[in-house]
């Protein structure tokens, strides 16, 4: 978003957290990986228009600041994903998000005959691609590709 209010597409945030530059269309599923947030509203942008990815997401989220470990979690629906900390309209932190070379415990192997499916072992998958994003499960070898995942 830039300074021109004509170009803004979403209201500003008072506090809280912004992820923006999401994959469009992976907005919903980056604020399911993140839970609901119970101490204040969520705002959707939803396949707006963005100079960087032609269209992006956009998660602002009220009164909610992001760990680390959040943010990490979220790379997989955005690996070109900026995350600012908002206090007073202003943004006192901002960080990229980064893709890890291997994603664990957010996904779910989607083959049925997988040992995570059944047995209680934490979910591992390598990134083989990162745009568009495929990754690959450790213990199957299944490759899914980013509009197959499936959260747990």
């Amino acid at each position: 978003m830039t300074g021109d209010p004509s170009r803004q597409q979403v209201a500003a945030l008072r506090h809280g957290t912004v992820v923006d530059h999401l994959n469009a269309g992976m907005a919903l599923s980056a604020l399911e990986a993140l839970g609901i947030p119970k101490k204040g509203a969520a705002l959707l942008g939803i396949n707006l228009e963005s100079a960087k990815l032609g269209r992006k997401d956009i998660l602002k989220l009220e009164n909610v600041e992001l760990s680390d470990a959040d943010v990490a979690r979220i790379a997989v629906f955005g690996p070109q994903a900026s995350v600012s900390w908002i206090r007073d309209y202003k943004v006192v932190r901002k960080v990229r998000v980064e893709l890890p070379d291997q994603i664990r415990g957010t996904l779910r192997c989607i083959n049925p005959s997988c040992i995570t499916r059944h047995e209680r072992v934490e979910t591992r998958f390598q990134v083989e691609l990162r745009a568009p994003i495929r990754v690959r499960c450790t213990y199957c070898e299944r490759v899914i590709d980013e509009h197959e995942f499936e959260l747990l």
